[in-house]
């Protein structure tokens, strides 16, 4: 059974390790001071008399309407823990095919409801929030169509429901010897429309690519009938109406079937950690491997803080000593080394070259390999894991949030250093843990994505208030260095208020004369993208 107020299902955990704790304890200046937590059944009273009228596809049971009401971002955390929702949708409605969701839209339109568009629910930009409105809510969920509908095994192209999560989509392919290879880390939950609808990128982007490399072809639903996009290799016949659907979090319509390019599965993977001696070495080593289209599947290269962070979080094993000690011998120093994690995916020959290469680059960088996959074999035990972190942090009094961005090469390490100074100084009186790492590497430029840790204030309306604080300061940071507002978590709401540094204004009048068409009467996941409400 899922969390109604956490993160993933009822049955895993990710404890906080008591090395992590100590860790926390001593750079946020003591323990944490665990908050309230009000109960399924209270907030089920709170739960408002549905104003929608009866339809057969669409339910109002209240518990429905509860677990549909947010997503992951923090206030959806800090809503979900105090009971203070705001807003429920009214009504649910889970169609089983793109002729059931139009027939849905076509009643919302008439009757004048909002619908928001639901995939797996794990939005951390409040792309699935109810908004405040006078007009009856409906959120729009597409749970129920998770089927491979069809294989192309020739061509490599494979049809699925847009609501098909990661594990359903990659198991269905495995039976035909096929690979999707797009793993966010939300990917335990997360769908292949809301993949598409937010932009997102997998881990192993090196290998695959991002989601609109993977992307070949869809059906949408829109409000003013069906749009249908081929699945062309490639076009020259004017804009691509591929892009118009990516990045455009429901605002156009429901993504009911995604034509995705697949990949066999490979021969071997596997995933290895090495240490650099400091993070000028560490940027150089991932700048030029990048940038020599060095055939690995995933980089990840951490600030010294992230680091010790890391290891201490997820290192209570006897091992960890020998290997620190091994690290410290060969110059990678405590406090300044950088943990770099890669992985090789594709034939053994490949594989064992392209590792036998990287590993020269790295002691050639003054770092060390670790000889054995042990601390690799961790990464990729835990690799989707960690979003449980959070529920772990919250029972010991701590808060965590993350934001993420892309800039160029040159740019990287004094946008990483903005980012962190911004949350540092918004922060004021108060301690909070923050480090960074690298990952999505191009040969232009790479990903930065940074995590702040923090002690709990004693009212939920003031630990609300200081994520708002930091949340405007990382945003206003990335605006004024130039940065994207977002590289793979979309823009929703939480994010809308800086597109336009990075669009201007000809480009946000551009983006909402493409969606004015599709939805003339803004009932469409409102407030995403654009700020109307």
């Amino acid at each position: 059974m899922r969390r109604w107020n956490g993160w993933g299902d009822e049955a895993h955990d990710f404890p906080l390790k008591p090395k992590g704790l100590a860790l926390l304890e001593s750079l946020l200046t003591g323990k944490g001071s665990r908050l309230p937590d009000v109960s399924l059944s209270e907030v089920l009273t709170r739960v408002p008399r549905s104003r929608l009228p009866p339809h057969p596809l669409v339910s109002q049971d209240p518990e429905q309407r509860v677990r549909h009401a947010r997503g992951e971002s923090f206030p959806d955390w800090i809503a979900k823990h105090s009971g203070h929702f705001g807003q429920f949708p009214d009504g649910v409605a889970q169609p089983r095919d793109s002729e059931e969701v139009r027939t849905v839209l076509q009643w919302a339109v008439a009757n004048n409801i909002v619908v928001i568009i639901y995939g797996g629910g794990t939005s951390v930009a409040g792309h699935i929030n109810v908004p405040a409105s006078t007009r009856p809510v409906l959120t729009l969920s597409l749970a129920k169509m998770d089927t491979l509908l069809a294989l192309n095994p020739e061509s490599q192209v494979a049809t699925f429901g847009a609501g098909t999560p990661g594990p359903q989509l990659e198991a269905q392919l495995r039976e035909h010897g096929f690979v999707l290879g797009h793993f966010p880390q939300s990917w335990e939950l997360s769908t292949v429309g809301g993949w598409v609808a937010s932009r997102s990128s997998g881990q192993q982007s090196l290998r695959y690519g991002r989601i609109e490399q993977m992307f070949a072809g869809a059906r949408v639903e829109t409000p003013i009938g069906r749009l249908d996009l081929p699945d062309i290799p490639a076009s020259a016949a004017g804009p691509d109406l591929r892009e118009v659907i990516l990045g455009s979090e429901g605002r156009i319509g429901a993504i009911t079937e995604v034509k995705v390019r697949v990949t066999p599965l490979p021969e071997h993977e596997s995933f290895h950690v090495a240490f650099l001696p400091d993070w000028s070495a560490g940027i150089t080593l991932v700048r030029q491997l990048a940038q020599n289209k060095t055939g690995l599947s995933m980089m990840r290269l951490s600030n010294p803080l992230e680091t010790r962070s890391h290891l201490a979080m997820g290192g209570d094993h006897p091992l960890f000593a020998a290997y620190d000690a091994c690290i410290s011998a060969a110059g990678c120093r405590a406090g300044e080394r950088c943990m770099f994690t890669f992985g090789v995916t594709g034939s053994k020959r490949q594989t064992r070259f392209v590792l036998a290469e990287v590993r020269r680059a790295i002691r050639r960088a003054g770092g060390i390999a670790m000889a054995s996959g042990f601390m690799g074999g961790i990464w990729e035990h835990s690799r989707f894991r960690s979003p449980y972190l959070r529920n772990a942090l919250w029972e010991h009094g701590y808060s965590v949030d993350t934001f993420e961005t892309c800039i160029n090469w040159d740019r990287v390490s004094d946008c990483m250093q903005s980012m962190e100074q911004a949350i540092r100084s918004a922060s004021g009186e108060h301690p909070v843990l923050v480090f960074t790492h690298l990952s999505h590497m191009y040969g232009q430029g790479c990903s930065i994505y940074t995590t702040y840790i923090f002690k709990n204030s004693d009212r939920y309306d003031a630990l609300l208030a200081r994520w708002q604080a930091y949340k405007q300061a990382a945003g206003d940071a990335l605006a004024a260095i130039g940065a994207t507002a977002s590289h793979q978590h979309g823009i929703g709401r939480d994010h809308a208020p800086w597109l336009k540094f990075e669009k201007g204004e000809l480009g946000m009048r551009l983006i909402a004369s493409m969606l004015r068409p599709f939805d003339p009467q803004a009932q469409l996941n409102p407030g995403c993208l654009l700020q109307e409400d």
